[in-house]
C-alpha cells in the first residue's frame, strides 16, 4: 500500500505548479494512455506465455 501512495504523491507533485492547464491536462491524459498500452502488452504477453503459444 505504501508504493501506491508514493506513486500517487510523485503523479500529484508532477503536476503541482505546471502552468498552462491545457498542457497539464494533456500530460494527464498521454500518462494514463501511456499506463493503459503498459499494462495491455504486459497483459498480451503473460496470456501468450501462460496459454503455451510457440513465439515465432
Amino acid at each position: 500500500m505504501d508504493k501506491l501512495t508514493l506513486i500517487s504523491n510523485f503523479y500529484s507533485q508532477a503536476f503541482k505548479d505546471c502552468r498552462p492547464l491545457a498542457i497539464v491536462i494533456l500530460l494527464k491524459i498521454y500518462a494514463v494512455f501511456s499506463a493503459i498500452l503498459i499494462f495491455m502488452a504486459i497483459y498480451a504477453l503473460l496470456f501468450r506465455c501462460l496459454n503455451g503459444w510457440d513465439f515465432h
